[in-house]
């Protein structure tokens, strides 16, 4: 059914477009670092920061007025992203931690940034009748 479906959808199409997008989360966590939170978390969508989590607020921000629409269809989307976020916090103290005890670390500074990318390839068929 839904094969048929593009085939009829496919055959309305007049042109082709595609777009590529990137998806990028960082997550930096510190330990001994004056003046900069213990954890942060930046999402960017095609370069452009769109969400914000640090440990001093533990809360979740749009940083794009365009996310607000997103919190109309799902009202619960900072609130769980700010859960992950909380979780993503804590585990990573207790991965610092690890590591200074591991390297007999007692003082200084620790830094640990995890990075992961998403690269998404959204095709449009556009009909001449739009």
């Amino acid at each position: 059914m839904k094969a048929g479906g593009l085939v009829v959808l496919l055959g309305l199409c007049h042109g082709v477009s595609s777009v590529i997008h990137s998806l990028k989360y960082f997550h930096t966590a510190s330990s001994g670092v004056s003046n900069f939170p213990e954890f942060v978390a930046v999402g960017m969508v095609d370069e452009l920061q769109f969400i914000y989590y640090d440990s001093n607020s533990q809360k979740a921000e749009f940083k794009q007025s365009w996310m607000d629409q997103l919190t109309r269809d799902d009202p619960q989307y900072l609130e769980r992203n700010t859960g992950y976020y909380l979780r993503a916090q804590q585990t990573n103290k207790v991965n610092i931690e690890t590591a200074k005890r591991r390297f007999n670390q007692t003082g200084g500074m620790f830094i640990h940034t995890h990075t992961h990318t998403h690269t998404h390839l959204i095709i449009l068929y556009l009909s001449p009748h739009l």
